[in-house]
């Protein structure tokens, strides 16, 4: 069977993606890119060109609509869908593959687009219908969800013969020299932070206010932050999936002016997500906002510094006590010169293709909806290493405290 790969997203994610993927052409075969706006698309295609010499295809397409969705996967006939649009769309372009026969992947969980909540819910929902229909449907293949639940799932097989507790910890030190601007969707992002905190302990979900718990930590590289504590999805599975786990949590980094934008935009209404009247029509407040803060697309030539990402983990082996630190530190000024994105969006691009390569290789393949961690790291581990995102791990006191 001739290899083809469908991208669908034109935003920064799926600028990386597209380029990523023709790096490794030969894995994926004849490669299109899809959107709303094809335009981008086109733009997206030229700077491939300029870069790999690979000629991508472009359409467009209106990932809400599953008819125009199967309509596109019958007629370019990929074997496999990468969903960077946005976490509205899963559940509309997982039914698309179901109807065309077309393996999943995505970045992130679904969100119904009128109700902030984030859960898995909905999408392990399709677990039987890709099983019967011999589809695999990988989640969350990003960095945070993504290469976090593959580093657990990695510790797990090599590092520890019991995980205890896992704190998931990701600090952004760069600067693109706005007063205010978020480094993915403006929307999903403010969204997600916004929201009320959760971690999973002693097998029950415990809630905070929104960033009410406050740490420091000293990240490699980049040094100290005050990290957050936040709900992030990979939680719902993870504390599924990591035998013998006590407790897991994710923290965020955000620094004092972030924080105080975000504030006077929650106290005079910008983040609402439902409709007001203006002027005779309706508009959701965070829309609007979305389209007058700087397009995350655009902030990689301005954006100097580095991201951390990694995960804290806890447990036993050989009968003692063990702490280490798994995590990548990605410079953005060097994810532009390869890709012309930062580095937000290159860690949740780059780890896209990964998923994508070992559901399209077969090394991941197998029918149902699956998280990441439910699979074989080693293989992932390994391209991460040869893909741009390279690891390490950091042995810790194990007696100090969190």
């Amino acid at each position: 069977m001739e290899k083809r790969t469908l991208i669908i997203g034109a935003g920064g994610v799926g600028n990386v993606v597209a380029h990523k993927v023709a790096q490794n052409a030969a894995e994926f075969g004849e490669i299109m890119l899809a959107s709303r706006n094809e335009n981008k698309c086109k733009a997206i295609a030229t700077d491939v060109r300029n870069s790999t010499g690979v000629v991508l295809k472009t359409a467009k397409v209106d990932a809400d609509n599953v008819q125009e969705v199967v309509a596109l996967l019958r007629e370019f006939r990929p074997q496999v869908l990468i969903n960077v649009a946005l976490p509205y769309q899963d559940l509309p372009l997982m039914d698309a593959c179901l109807h065309a026969g077309v393996h999943y992947v995505d970045t992130a969980n679904y969100e119904p687009p009128n109700h902030a909540k984030f859960e898995y819910s909905w999408q392990w929902a399709y677990r039987e219908r890709f099983e019967k229909a011999g589809l695999t449907a990988l989640l969350g293949s990003g960095f945070d969800p993504g290469v976090t639940n593959v580093y657990c799932a990695y510790a797990q097989k090599h590092l520890f013969d019991e995980i205890e507790t896992v704190d998931i910890l990701d600090a952004n030190a760069g600067d693109h020299g706005y007063p205010f601007a978020t480094n993915f969707n403006p929307e999903i992002n403010i969204r997600e932070i916004t929201q009320r905190g959760r971690y999973w302990e002693n097998g029950e979900w415990k809630e905070t206010g929104p960033l009410e718990i406050r740490r420091e930590y000293d990240f490699p590289v980049i040094g100290e932050k005050s990290a957050y504590l936040m709900y992030h999805e990979e939680l719902e599975s993870l504390c599924q999936n990591i035998k013998g786990l006590k407790r897991i949590r994710f923290f965020m980094t955000f620094s004092d002016k972030y924080l105080t934008h975000l504030h006077v935009l929650q106290n005079v209404g910008m983040t609402r997500i439902d409709p007001i009247e203006y002027q005779g029509q309706k508009i959701v407040p965070i829309q609007f906002l979305k389209a007058i803060l700087p397009d995350p697309a655009s902030l990689g030539p301005r954006t100097k510094g580095k991201t951390c990402i990694g995960c804290e983990i806890t447990g036993t082996k050989d009968g003692k006590k063990r702490k280490v630190f798994i995590y990548n530190v990605c410079d953005h000024q060097e994810c532009y010169r390869e890709v012309k994105s930062q580095a937000i969006s290159y860690t949740t691009g780059v780890p896209a293709m990964i998923g994508a390569m070992m559901v399209a290789n077969g090394k991941w393949r197998k029918p149902g909806v699956w998280n990441m961690e439910e699979n074989d790291p080693d293989p992932f581990m390994e391209k991460l290493n040869e893909c741009g995102l390279p690891w390490h791990v950091l042995e810790m006191d194990p007696e100090e405290k969190a």
